[in-house]
């Protein structure tokens, strides 16, 4: 794929930054922009050294040019609509585009430049997370710089100097400004990827993408920033089930998956069908001798994790954060807990007086994943999704791998639900059952009786 397909398959489009002057201008790379939700194909390097490139999910990675042996990216801080699913966009902060911004890939030892342009309504920076670099280059507002002002473009330079998957994001208001979606991956490749090292191991298909969260009211758009813990739109770069794409690889294929959490709380992710091992963090690659199989993982705030493991199980397999909370979009935390109340005779005269009152709560919560409700604009359904046998009654932190053995090498096109073999799921019994058996009822005692026991004559003291 050459540099020109991939800006029109992933929906880009070159703008100049209108706060810089032309002759600043001319010494810049174009910043690219993105409109696009959709997950892009990945971006095979055009020059410099080669490498197996990342697929962010619903994302895409940065073009650069190459200016006297120095990768030179433009990052744009500035107000951003991103779709967070069908039926729901949200106006937060972002880069070039899209919330989070483009993922930077680039190879050990690459000479780096990246120009800041801002044009948020504050001054910010940008943190390179986990990055080794000169303490001038680290982001922090006050601390090793002086802010980007409005309007004004900074550079930051400095050597990609050891592998693994980093992150970055603003250290100037960060609480407002991390809450509204400003955030990024960044991917440093080893410069052995075609032989492989002994810590990081070839793959055929790579992953990543960002654990972030909001809290933004039905029929608002923009996010509070001063929540704490009680976001109610928990997603995977910054979109929710069902807006967020399947993984789609071929069986057999080895698969990594980069996942880094910037939320205010830690994500165990979870993957069905397939145990994997964590092989990398934010620190570098874990050794071989520190790795154990797995079937979740805690991430916390401010951390990566990097998982690898061969797909040999055909099927479609949940993948998801495995607090269930967060597997839910919006819901009210203060609903009272309706679970075994007997609404029998009183539904008709709440509806005398509120006509669109439903029945909600009192048999659980699962017919919420089927029924159509009327909701607010600008919202989502709590429980949502459809699969090919019903109602998923997901939300939030939830998408699919889908592994197919016809999946052709590099092809990631979303191959449809998974065709299960005959006599390979649950099917209704209509045989005899055996009794069940249950744990066995203590004796009763008699009401008001108390019943003692003489200590031992032998017993301890």
């Amino acid at each position: 794929m050459d540099r020109r397909q991939f800006f029109g398959s992933a929906a880009l489009s070159a703008v100049a930054a209108a706060s810089v002057s032309k002759v600043a201008l001319a010494a810049l790379p174009e910043p690219v922009i993105a409109t696009s939700p959709d997950t892009a194909p990945p971006l095979i390097p055009p020059n410099g050294r080669p490498y197996h490139p990342v697929v962010t999910l619903n994302g895409w990675s940065c073009p650069w040019r190459m200016n006297q042996g120095v990768k030179e990216f433009h990052l744009v801080a500035e107000p951003v609509v991103r779709e967070i699913a069908p039926g729901m966009k949200a106006t937060l902060w972002g880069y070039n585009g899209q919330s989070p911004g483009p993922t930077i890939e680039v190879v050990e030892g690459d000479r780096v430049r990246i120009f800041v342009t801002n044009r948020l309504p504050e001054h910010t920076t940008i943190h390179w997370h986990g990055q080794r670099l000169p303490n001038g280059m680290d982001g922090v507002g006050g601390l090793t710089q002086p802010a980007i002002p409005v309007g004004k473009t900074f550079v930051y330079e400095f050597e990609a100097r050891r592998p693994g998957t980093f992150m970055y994001h603003p250290h100037a208001d960060e609480m407002v400004q991390m809450a509204m979606g400003m955030m990024g991956f960044w991917v440093t490749h080893p410069k052995a990827q075609t032989r492989g090292t002994p810590l990081i191991a070839e793959v055929q298909r790579d992953f990543c993408f960002l654990l972030n969260a909001y809290d933004i009211d039905p029929g608002s758009t923009t996010p509070r920033p001063n929540t704490m813990l009680d976001q109610n739109l928990w997603t995977w770069n910054s979109r929710a089930f069902p807006g967020i794409a399947s993984l789609n690889v071929r069986q057999h294929d080895k698969v990594r998956i980069r996942v880094g959490n910037l939320t205010m709380t830690n994500h165990p992710i979870h993957l069905h069908g397939h145990e994997f091992t964590v092989t990398g963090t934010d620190g570098g690659p874990v050794p071989p001798s520190a790795r154990w199989p797995e079937v979740t993982t805690d991430i916390a705030v401010g951390q990566m994790r990097q998982i690898e493991f061969v797909a040999d199980e055909p099927g479609d397999w949940a993948l998801h954060c495995h607090k269930s909370h967060h597997t839910m979009n919006p819901m009210g935390h203060t609903v009272p807990n309706m679970v075994g109340v007997d609404h029998r005779g009183l539904v008709q005269k709440i509806q005398r007086l509120v006509p669109d009152y439903m029945v909600m709560g009192e048999r659980g919560m699962a017919d919420m994943g089927a029924m159509e409700m009327p909701i607010p604009d600008q919202t989502l359904p709590m429980m949502t999704g459809t699969g090919p046998y019903g109602p998923l009654e997901m939300g939030g932190m939830f998408t699919t791998l889908k592994v197919r053995a016809d999946q052709a090498p590099g092809n990631y096109q979303d191959p449809g639900w998974y065709q299960q073999p005959s006599g390979t799921r649950p099917f209704e019994w209509s045989g005899s059952l055996p009794e069940p058996q249950r744990p066995a009822t203590p004796p009763a005692t008699p009401e008001g009786t108390v019943q003692i026991r003489k200590p031992s004559a032998h017993a301890g003291h």
